[in-house]
């Protein structure tokens, strides 16, 4: 071989060296995440900025990998068939097709690429610089074919930047959360928290008040000693107050008040007015967001709220403990009363009480049970089956079988649940 024979070979081994460089960078930037780099960014990463400056205009980041990749690897295609024709004559361009395709396949794209998915951050960090150089000196080559492709795709119909995207940032948030909970980077425990953070726009005061039938309130007209017993006896620090009817609240009795008026009175009862202690109530829609409500508690200063429906008739009541619920999970102090609520038996079924919420059950078991169309696990069943069902019937819907032990009156108060295997229509076998 001459020199310029070695001349040759050098070009090729430099044409696919930089195939390497464009192959591998394309897959880590376009697979790096642009919130971590935004996040280094702020912590003053300059590499980190160069990589969310390349990603914001990807068009142009992929245009220049993409003619760079292309012009380099047909290059050296040309250089290396040239070279063997040289040498071997016409059978020259089967050993060029045979050892370049094997170059260029294995060493220029799938090895790149393959070690670009496995650490996409770092590698992205790492190319950032020569690749912003690159995006720059082919600048007038990227506008040049923008606009021929841009132009070929109008006259087919297509107009870039009009598709609206699949899903709302909101929704496409709780995919990447969904997905690193699956690929183990994020616990459970922290999915549900940022999920319950996510929901609070798309659930309404009516999806986590407490219902009027399990609200503990109050009578004005029995005697200030009855009144103030049942109030310090009860779990809750602030209690209703009603008058003439339970949905009369004429105010909202606070713990507080009554321990202070109770030492003011030297313990007795009958000095204490127990409506002048009562604070005004505060009535919210039931279909106000959480998102509002939490904003609303935090302007007012409060953490207590009565929930009325489009009549004004009072439903139950929400407060700020029960929001933050709804983000954290369930929060017990000392004085919360242990209510028995989902208990898992040996078989893997589950007894549930029917008041629990279908949103607690699906965050304690993982499950994915519709609560759209109503907010209890009892509520759920009879808006499947259609009716009120008598304990021992069991229905099968949405991938569960759900058996009615309990029922008072109108009320489901105990199923049992158990996954299926698949999923089945609503069938009714009791």
């Amino acid at each position: 071989m001459d020199l310029t024979d070695w001349l040759i070979v050098a070009a090729v081994l430099l044409c696919l060296v930089a195939s390497f460089l464009f192959s591998g960078s394309e897959t880590a930037l376009t697979a790096s995440s642009r919130a971590a780099m935004l996040r280094l960014a702020r912590d003053g990463n300059p590499r980190a900025a160069l990589v969310a400056e390349l990603l914001a205009s990807r068009e142009r980041l992929l245009g220049a990998l993409l003619i760079g990749n292309n012009v380099v690897n047909i290059a050296a295609s040309s250089m290396a068939t040239g070279l063997l024709l040289a040498w071997f004559g016409e059978v020259g361009v089967i050993y060029a097709t045979l050892i370049m395709t094997v170059l260029v396949v294995v060493f220029c794209e799938v090895l790149p690429k393959t070690a670009a998915f496995d650490s996409p951050d770092r590698i992205a960090l790492a190319v950032a610089r020569p690749i912003a150089t690159a995006v720059r000196l082919l600048g007038p080559v990227l506008w040049a074919v923008s606009t021929l492709v841009r132009w070929l795709l109008a006259r087919a119909g297509i107009v870039i930047g009009e598709s609206a995207p699949i899903l709302t940032p909101h929704e496409a948030l709780r995919g990447a959360v969904d997905l690193l909970h699956r690929e183990g980077g994020v616990e459970k425990h922290d999915r549900d928290m940022l999920g319950g953070l996510l929901d609070l726009r798309e659930l309404t005061v009516a999806d986590v008040m407490i219902h009027r039938t399990d609200v503990i309130m109050a009578n004005a007209a029995d005697p200030p000693a009855a009144i103030i017993e049942a109030v310090l006896a009860g779990p809750k620090t602030r209690v209703p107050l009603w008058q003439g009817s339970p949905q009369n609240i004429v105010g909202v009795l606070h713990v507080k008040d009554v321990l202070r008026a109770l030492h003011a009175s030297d313990g007795d009862f009958s000095r204490i007015d127990v409506l002048g202690l009562a604070r005004p109530a505060w009535f919210v829609p039931e279909i106000r967001p959480l998102s509002e409500q939490l904003k609303a508690f935090r302007r007012r200063k409060s953490h207590f709220a009565l929930v009325v429906d489009e009549y004004g008739e009072m439903m139950g009541l929400v407060t700020l403990e029960d929001i933050l619920e709804e983000i954290v999970g369930d929060i017990a102090d000392e004085h919360d009363i242990d209510v028995p609520g989902v208990r898992l038996q040996p078989d893997g079924s589950v007894n549930v009480d029917g008041g629990v919420p279908i949103r607690d059950l699906n965050r304690a078991m993982d499950w994915n049970l519709p609560d759209g169309d109503a907010t209890t696990i009892a509520g759920l069943v009879i808006h499947e089956a259609r009716s009120i069902p008598e304990p021992g019937q069991s229905f099968t819907f949405h991938g569960f079988r759900f058996h009615v032990l309990r029922r008072e009156r109108n009320r489901i108060t105990a199923l049992r649940i158990a996954p299926l295997s698949r999923r089945g229509a609503l069938v009714r076998v009791g």
